[in-house]
């Protein structure tokens, strides 16, 4: 089959790899339809590299059609349409009864220390083969794929994979109060939909942050009142704007979408950039114990809520020695809330919103769909921002 690998920083390709099979008896085998291009697929893509093997099969984000199930796979049989969740979990642990399915007791990943494995990560997560591909392995199918219904095409359900649950979580963890105000920093997939949600759930004032006029747009079409990061000289005057429309406090809660991709930090960029030119044998290490996130996008979330409220953080962070600003933390009592989406959490709350109506938009929600074959051009696309790129979706 065809699927997208990982080769090297910034160079992914399209080859020929073998056809995945049935090894477990709870996998299954989905032929994939569609797949996301996310904003985590860019950390392997740039900052991740010293966890990354070449020829690593990235994606998770892929939906599709069953073709075959293990014999302890009940719930599915062929040719039932699914969307498979990014992370992998049992569902009958501890953890996955609390809802938790992130943090499963039977599929974390214990040699590293991490939680739940992910489709087409780094090592840190598994190393399982991603949904960037024709087909594609999902073990625990006797939990993780979510049945949908033919008829609308893929994009009414695709981002139930990722997208969906990981804006929905956001939401949720900002805990935004009745009449409340949320401020989200990032409208690239997970802050724009985070947004739609933020309103669909009655939180009349919500208010958008980015530097790229298409994400703007798109936010401001749905209710958000944006601010451009090109139109402030520095963090402290886009803080006062919002605090301004605010009461002079600030918003009760901030989502920052954006995560370790923010602009600024050129000593972590450096340091970053270090451990992913450097021997993987040694990269590794030195990004594991010594790596530093670029906390630009963290630190105005601590700026700019209101004293007691509550940052979500929803973009990804992977660093263990970030400078946290603790004093200014604890002295304004904030609270925060952050973490992978539990994905099987929430979908049953999301597929009743994924209507003909469509209220969260999820139709007209990418802005491209390529050939899976395209996706090398999609990845830089996507990472330079260009052509309006919000969402991508690749087609196999």
């Amino acid at each position: 089959m065809k699927a997208v690998t990982w080769q090297g920083k910034r160079d992914v390709r399209v080859e020929e790899v073998p056809d995945p099979k049935i090894q477990e008896p709870t996998d299954a085998v989905i032929r994939v339809t569609s797949s996301g291009l996310c904003g985590s697929d860019l950390h392997l893509y740039e900052v991740l590299t010293p966890f990354m093997t070449p020829g690593d099969i990235l994606g998770h984000e892929p939906m599709g059609i069953v073709e075959e199930v293990g014999p302890e796979v009940t719930n599915l049989r062929p040719g039932d349409r699914v969307v498979v969740p990014f992370q992998i979990a049992c569902g009958h642990c501890w953890m996955c009864e609390t809802g938790l399915p992130t943090q499963c007791e039977t599929t974390q990943v214990t040699g590293e220390g991490m939680g739940a494995p992910l489709f087409g990560y780094t090592r840190l997560y598994g190393a399982i083969p991603g949904g960037q591909a024709e087909y594609l392995r999902v073990p625990q199918a006797q939990f993780g794929p979510v049945k949908v219904p033919e008829g609308p095409a893929d994009d009414r359900f695709v981002y139930l994979s990722d997208v969906l649950p990981t804006a929905w979580q956001a939401v949720e963890y900002a805990a935004v109060p009745q009449g409340g105000s949320l401020a989200v920093l990032g409208l690239g997939p997970i802050g724009d939909m985070a947004c739609r949600i933020a309103r669909l759930k009655g939180v009349d004032k919500v208010f958008g942050v980015d530097l790229v006029p298409e994400r703007l747009e798109r936010a401001r079409e749905r209710g958000v009142e944006t601010f451009d990061l090109r139109s402030f000289d520095n963090e402290k005057e886009l803080v006062s704007a919002i605090q301004d429309r605010t009461g002079g406090r600030g918003p009760d809660a901030v989502i920052d979408a954006v995560g370790t991709e923010a602009h600024g930090g050129a000593v972590a960029k450096l340091v970053q950039q270090t451990a992913a030119v450097m021997p993987r044998a040694i990269g590794g290490p030195l990004a594991e114990r010594f790596s530093i996130d670029r906390l630009a996008a963290l630190y105005t979330a601590i700026d700019l809520v209101r004293r007691g409220g509550t940052i979500s953080l929803s973009g990804v962070y992977g660093g263990m020695a970030d400078p946290m600003p603790m004093l200014t933390m604890f002295d304004k009592q904030i609270q925060l809330r952050m973490g992978q989406a539990n994905v099987r959490r929430w979908s049953d709350e999301i597929v009743p919103y994924l209507t003909d109506q469509d209220p969260l938009g999820v139709d007209g929600f990418a802005t491209h769909r390529v050939p899976l074959a395209d996706a090398p051009h999609a990845y830089e696309m996507f990472q330079k921002k260009q052509d309006g790129a919000v969402k991508v979706l690749l087609k196999p």
